[in-house]
Formats: C-alpha cells, sequence, structure tokens
C-alpha cells in the first residue's frame, strides 16, 4: 500500500487562494464568479480533507487559522509556479511585455527620465508603468516586478535588490526653527511621517539620544508629497528626502535645524531606500530579466 499524499482536489486550493487573499467567501466568490455557498462548500471540503480548521469567522470577514497562514504561503507560490509553467510552454517567455509598478516617489524622481535608456536595449518591450505606494498582489495585479519604499528584509518571500538609499533630513519651517534649542525638543515638537515609515521617527530619535516624551503627537501622511507639503505648511517638522530637502532649504521654504548632516552615521539597516521586488519565478521570462537588470546596475543616486 502506498504511503504517498493524496492532494486535495484543484479547485478546491483555487478557492482557497481566493479566500486567504481577499479574507471574505463574498468577495473570493466575485472574482471567481460562483456562489458565496459554493466557496463554504469547497472550505468544508478541503478542511474534511485536510482535518484542519482553516477559518474561523468573523462578522462579513474570516480571519485564518495557523494551518491556513501556513497552506497559503505554499498554496501561492504554487500557484505561481503553474503560472510560470503555462507561459513557458505557451512561448509566452518569449512575450515582451513588462508589467512594472513603482513608487510613485520613485517613478517621478527617478524612473520616467531614464526609462528611455531602458527602451534603447529592448526597443521592443512593451512597458506598462502603474504607480502603487502599497506592494501589489503579483499575481492579482499581474504585475512582475514593483520597486518599493521599505527596509531590508521587508518583503519576506520575494527576491529584493536596493536600489537607492532614501536617507532623510530634519526639516521644519524658520519659525518652527526658531523655537528649538536642541534636539531633545523633538520630544514635545508635532512630528510628521508617512504611514508606511512608522519605524523611522523612533530610529531617528534614538539616534539623536532623544527620550521620546509623553503621548503621540505625530502625525501620517499617505505619500511623501502630502508630508512634504505639510512641512513646508508649519504643521510640524518632517524628513524630507534629500533631493526635496535640498530644493526648499535653497529656497528658503525650510531649515534644517540640526544642520543637513544630522542623521549621517546611522546604521545601514536603520536608512529606508527603493527596492526592486519580485517573485523569484518571473525571473524565467528573459524581458523581465533584462529590465531587472538594468534596474539594479543604475546608479540612481546621480541626478540626470
Amino acid at each position: 500500500m502506498s504511503d504517498k499524499l493524496r492532494l486535495p482536489p484543484l479547485n478546491a486550493l483555487r478557492v482557497f487562494h481566493a479566500v486567504a487573499q481577499h479574507r471574505s467567501f463574498r468577495r473570493a466568490a466575485e472574482e471567481l464568479l460562483v456562489t458565496p455557498q459554493a466557496v463554504g462548500q469547497q472550505m468544508k471540503l478541503l478542511e474534511e480533507l485536510l482535518e484542519v480548521t482553516l477559518f474561523v469567522r468573523r462578522g462579513r470577514s474570516v480571519e485564518l487559522t495557523e494551518p491556513a497562514i501556513l497552506l497559503s504561503h505554499f498554496v501561492k507560490a504554487g500557484f505561481h509556479e503553474l503560472s510560470e509553467g503555462v507561459r513557458r510552454v505557451t512561448k509566452s517567455a518569449a512575450r515582451t511585455r513588462i508589467n512594472l509598478n513603482a513608487s510613485p516617489y520613485f517613478a517621478t524622481r527617478h524612473l520616467l527620465q531614464r526609462l528611455s535608456l531602458f527602451r534603447a536595449i529592448l526597443p521592443d518591450a512593451d512597458l506598462r508603468l502603474t504607480t502603487m505606494i502599497d506592494t501589489p498582489d503579483f499575481a492579482r495585479d499581474e504585475v512582475d516586478l514593483s520597486i518599493q519604499w521599505g527596509y531590508e528584509g521587508g518583503w519576506p518571500g520575494y527576491q529584493s535588490s536596493l536600489l537607492v538609499a532614501d536617507p532623510k533630513v530634519i526639516c521644519c519651517t524658520p519659525e518652527i526653527a526658531a523655537t528649538i534649542r536642541s534636539p531633545a525638543d523633538l520630544a514635545e515638537a508635532t512630528l510628521l511621517d508617512t504611514v508606511k515609515s512608522l519605524r523611522l521617527w523612533p530610529d531617528i530619535l534614538r539616534h539623536l539620544e532623544v527620550e521620546k516624551g509623553g503621548g503621540n503627537r505625530s502625525i501620517g501622511f499617505d505619500d511623501a508629497a502630502s508630508m512634504r507639503r505639510a512641512t513646508v505648511q508649519g504643521i510640524g517638522i518632517g524628513l524630507l528626502s534629500t533631493f526635496d530637502a535640498e530644493e526648499d532649504l535653497r529656497s528658503g521654504a525650510l531649515v534644517a535645524p540640526f544642520g543637513r548632516d544630522a542623521l549621517t552615521g546611522m546604521r545601514a539597516e536603520e536608512v529606508p531606500g527603493f527596492h526592486v521586488v519580485l517573485p523569484r519565478s518571473h525571473l524565467r521570462v528573459k524581458a523581465v530579466a533584462m529590465l531587472h537588470r538594468w534596474l539594479v546596475e543604475q546608479d540612481w543616486a546621480r541626478e540626470r
């Protein structure tokens, strides 16, 4: 008698994948063009076959149990591999269309002015560029590779490479600067940041040996551009990327109360940056691999 593991039906795993992505039977049903009842039946079947509980209902949403979270990682990777296999069999590995997503800031500050250089390398490439702040779902959003802001190791399960560091400069209006005597005053100041950089100010305060004051007086913004405008308007003290800070310091709209180099010497792992992120299997497509190599080889710290 064979003890070979018998896998659940592929359709049940496909439905599980959709539910795990959406955390909702209803939304999974909408994606798969079936009824929520059909989704529920498939999940009941899968739980019976595996003899584990996969979901706990929370109102209209569902919460994944620990076994479901573990299984979802392998199912997601498996469907990525299946998709890649279909592409290779249908000769789509030779395709020239590339779907690139990029952080809006990186796209406007760095990428757009250099895309013509890549076109010279692969002139037949059908390059499609989208700009999203959050990391895309590579399968659902049909994204080949993405340029994301964050820290090294911030995308478990994906391959990531640092393109350029994004060191910050502490900036504020001259009026606010007049009230600041030392870094210790930051403990009671209104600190501006983006919602994706919640660890940035704590790392900086630790670097400056400032003990955080009582309460939370920070304000988070969806994107760096909004945070920069708020800094210029005097709402609080902001953290600007070097290029932006230089522009506003030159114009006099902002000043650097502790000097432009106050954060020099922070540990490398505490300095965020822009990384190119993608599932490793996507590098099997020649056009995607060429764009990835070109992105990694560029000197993004140098303005054109």
